[in-house]
């Protein structure tokens, strides 16, 4: 049997309709653990690293997604695989090529902790910081500014084809129909990218046109 409860008022209550007291509020999430302001700012350095030849954007790549994921951007500045254009002349036609300047290195600004080392010695490609007995050594400044310089320049004119031989030199060629031979060179022709060798065919001397990366010197 329900038994009705009268109310001040003089009507009643049904305790058997009265809905239960609401659960209590879950917690707040505690706040995330924010930087001292009092924190000093890091203090970014350029060091050298020994990566993998023809790897180089690749590791640089693989290093800044490492860093992100660890949380260490504060930590890192710019990380730089120095590049210049420069002109290529193949087949008569010239065509703008981008060369890294300093094949089988990278450069990186960071501030060199326990975190930060282990973060650019763990990453795949990566062989050392460039130093003597193992220590990582801070670039000098006009070699900062030097490779900086190349990165700003390079929506600047391209530099010139350049060939790496000279009239007198021996050759020897390493692509084509005269692959193997050895020579001297005649004439060096940079507007076309030409060498003119001297090869001995049938016993003859005889001169022939190259194309400045056929050859090599010997």
């Amino acid at each position: 049997m329900v038994v009705d409860e009268q109310t001040p008022a003089g009507g009643s209550v049904d305790r058997s309709s009265t809905p239960p007291p609401a659960p209590p509020a879950p917690p707040a999430p505690p706040a995330p653990p924010s930087v001292d302001d009092d924190e000093p700012a890091p203090e970014l350095v350029w060091y050298v690293l020994k990566v993998q030849s023809s790897r180089e954007d690749t590791i640089r790549d693989a290093l800044e997604r490492r860093v992100k994921i660890q949380g260490l951007q504060r930590y890192f500045g710019r990380i730089v695989v120095p590049t210049e254009k420069t002109i290529e002349i193949r087949n008569n036609k010239k065509r703008t090529i981008e060369r890294k300047t300093y094949p089988g290195y990278i450069m990186v600004e960071m501030e060199l902790n326990e975190k930060t080392w282990f973060t650019v010695r763990e990453t795949p490609g990566v062989g050392d910081f460039v130093g003597a007995h193992g220590t990582p050594t801070k670039m000098p400044p006009e070699e900062v500014e030097k490779m900086l310089g190349q990165q700003t320049s390079k929506d600047e004119k391209p530099t010139p084809v350049k060939i790496p031989v000279e009239r007198g030199d021996r050759v020897k060629i390493k692509e084509g129909p005269f692959e193997n031979f050895e020579g001297t060179v005649e004439e060096v022709i940079e507007a076309r990218g030409l060498v003119k060798v001297m090869l001995i065919i049938f016993n003859r001397p005889t001169p022939v046109d190259l194309e400045y990366w056929q050859v090599e010197r010997i």
